[in-house]
């Protein structure tokens, strides 16, 4: 076959000749990744085609020859694609020939020749807009059509049960519960006690709580703040780990009109302090194991314990006082996030109000979840995610199970006893849980589990494939933020396809990836990460909000789409470094070490360099008993990557510092000396 295009001979060399460049442009291929062939020159790995059709994975050698042109040689199935390269008049002619395409995967022998010429015309034309700059990087799932958008929520709601047609007399109660306080905490639990009064609503280290008891226990606790003098308008601290108590007065201070900072456990006294003394806090709740994080702060900041003992200075005391007449404020109270702090001080970000059930169809959209389940929540309900699948839970009148340490053994065993079908995780707990012994695994049935959504940093690809190999294709690969709440949802067939992508943008969500102008980039090429929701956050307290563009907000990192839609990571922006001239990123060099089978963990960071401007350094956790050295590191990520990428230092650790979420706090980790 032969096709034309508008673009010199030496550019369109330059693109074939980058593997790396076809999983982004050509429908079919969902990775290209280099291998280590130090000797028999470079090979990659392809993932060729689809969730339907089946995955299958090829060893290609890419190899220029004597005329310009190219040859595609797989190495495990014999198949060639020889490109060849002219110049014509005013246009470059490119001879492509297949010899054994079907052995490339066995859907290509399903097609005919007008179907591959259109397969190839489209990937060598996004090749084209790649270097012309054409704007096609923006990815639309509803948001420019108000009419559908909202006839898909109302189709997903009900189609899920979230609201019924039926029992026309439940379905006024719990829209009642729900116009009384409004779409949050304190209106699911109003209408899930309508609906379900005597379904569990919360199962954690110290006992059960049914729904009926969650709202009147959260509205008793309201009445006795009122008592002791907490209004609208005002903000408290909430110090504590994963428990009902911690929920009861995140949902009363919602009924009362009263703001709640969400404070991380694992933020030190001083950070506390701060907090609390720049948003004027009026009131702590604090779990008694962590008050020794607060017990220098000044005296007239009331403190109560979040325990459910009915002693002075408890919130079980105050619940048992049964101050139930209050009055219901117009002011919703707000839940203040605090970002994870992972390149500096912890900024407190104010959570919207879910705007009806459209934040519920959102993530039903890519999140197959179901009504009456049973959700395992390890993740901790001060950060993002966790806080977002406990309101989502409300409307599923899902169990949620907590418990206020994480152990990946206890994990599973939680799962077991409860017939759990959705755990709600962090990556690090997902590379724990996998890390657990054989035996380990087996020894707990959890074949009740159908989702294991993961979010709060990126899941290695070598770790996603591990993880569905050992517990099937049941892992969701959330990407967002505590500004933007979710951008985009990785479903396991996407997964499968592509192991390091952040999926696509569920209902109501658009995304873009921009220039420095604030233009969509070309597909396949990186920009900077916009995302437009209904769920943006209402701001920072007391610090400007991130740059916004069209209803877009910039969430800060770097990336790219490929032909199908999907977002990848390339990095934070502040992270990409300039080495001798050449754009690096830490990501790629992470991906590739976490494939040796000697390394536990790793994180890559930029240092500064007297001769190179920047440099790479590696900062390595060991397995026990694995044989490892800086020099093997080194030769690994030369021949897989490029010379731009090997890390001049490495350095091996015990652990990588972490926060509470789990995110490696990369400025923590050790600085290195300037090296010539």
């Amino acid at each position: 076959m032969t096709i034309d295009l508008p673009v010199e001979p030496e550019v369109i060399r330059s693109l074939l000749v980058d593997p790396q460049l076809y999983s982004r442009v050509f429908v079919g291929i969902g990775a290209c990744e280099q291998l280590e062939t130090p000797i028999a020159g470079t090979t990659w790995l392809l993932r060729i085609g689809t969730a339907e059709s089946g995955v299958h994975t090829r060893r290609a050698a890419f190899a220029a020859d004597r005329q310009g042109g190219l040859q595609l040689r797989c190495a495990d199935s014999g198949a060639l694609v020889s490109v060849r390269v002219r110049r014509l008049d005013e246009t470059t002619r490119l001879t492509l020939t297949f010899l054994s395409a079907a052995r490339i995967h066995p859907a290509v022998a399903e097609l005919s020749n007008d179907d591959v010429i259109a397969w190839a015309e489209a990937g060598l034309g996004r090749m084209v807009e790649l270097i012309s700059g054409a704007h096609t990087s923006t990815v639309v799932n509803g948001e420019n059509r108000p009419l559908r958008q909202r006839a898909q929520v109302a189709g997903q709601i009900v189609s899920t049960g979230v609201v019924r047609p039926l029992r026309p007399l439940r379905s006024v109660k719990q829209i009642g519960g729900l116009a009384k306080w409004g779409f949050n905490l304190a209106g699911g639990y109003a209408a899930a006690a309508a609906y379900a009064p005597g379904r569990a609503a919360v199962v954690d280290d110290r006992g059960v709580r049914t729904f009926r008891e969650m709202h009147e226990r959260s509205r008793a606790l309201a009445g006795a703040m009122s008592a002791r003098g907490l209004g609208p308008g005002d903000a408290i601290g909430l110090l504590t780990r994963n428990h009902a108590e911690m929920i009861e007065t995140m949902v009363a201070a919602g009924k009362l009109g009263v703001d709640v900072f969400l404070l991380n456990a694992g933020l030190s006294g001083r950070v506390i302090e701060n907090i609390v003394q720049r948003h004027r806090l009026t009131a702590l709740f604090v779990d008694e194991e962590l008050d020794p994080l607060v017990q220098h702060l000044h005296t007239d900041i009331d403190r109560y314990r979040t325990d459910p003992d009915v002693v002075d200075g408890t919130t079980g005391q105050l619940i048992a006082q049964k101050h139930n007449g209050f009055r219901a404020s117009s002011r919703r109270g707000r839940l203040v996030v605090l970002t994870s702090g992972t390149s500096g001080t912890p900024k407190g970000a104010r959570r919207p109000h879910p705007r009806g059930f459209a934040t519920v169809a959102a993530l039903l959209s890519r999140i197959p979840l179901r009504m009456n389940e049973t959700m395992v929540i390890p993740a901790p309900l001060f950060h993002t995610w966790g806080l977002a699948a406990l309101q989502l839970s409300t409307a599923l009148r899902a169990t949620v199970v907590l418990s206020s340490r994480f152990d990946a053994e206890d994990c599973l065993r939680q799962i077991a006893e409860h017939r759990a079908s959705t755990l709600i995780v962090v990556p690090t707990m997902v590379q724990r849980i996998l890390d657990l012994p054989p035996e380990v695994r087996a020894a707990y049935d959890i074949s009740s589990l159908r989702v294991v959504a993961s979010c709060g940093a990126p899941l290695a690809g070598i770790t996603v494939l591990r993880f569905m190999d050992a517990f099937g294709d049941i892992l969701y690969n959330t990407y967002g933020s505590t500004e933007v709440s979710w951008a985009t949802i990785a479903t396991p067939e996407d997964l499968r396809v592509s192991p390091t992508t952040a999926g696509r943008p569920p209902l109501g969500t658009r995304i873009a990836v921009l220039d420095k102008e604030r233009r969509p980039v070309a597909i396949g090429a990186v920009g900077r990460i916009y995302v437009g929701n209904h769920m943006l956050f209402d701001g920072y307290v007391n610090c400007p909000p991130p740059d916004e563009s069209h209803g877009l907000l910039d969430t800060g990192d770097l990336g790219y789409l490929d032909a199908t839609g999907r977002l990848f990571i390339a990095g934070r922006d502040d992270e990409m470094i300039i080495s001798g001239g050449e754009n690096v990123f830490p990501r790629p060099v992470e991906e590739a070490l976490s494939h040796l089978p000697q390394i536990s963990e790793v994180a890559v960071i930029g240092v500064p360099d007297l001769d190179f401007g920047q440099r790479l350094a590696a900062y390595i956790v060991k397995r026990e008993g694995s044989d490892l050295d800086p020099h093997m590191i080194r030769t690994y990520i030369r021949h897989r990557l490029s010379r731009f990428s090997v890390p001049r230092d490495i350095v091996f650790l015990p652990t990588l510092p972490r926060g509470e979420t789990g995110k490696v706090l990369k400025r923590l980790l050790a600085p290195v000396q300037p090296a010539h």
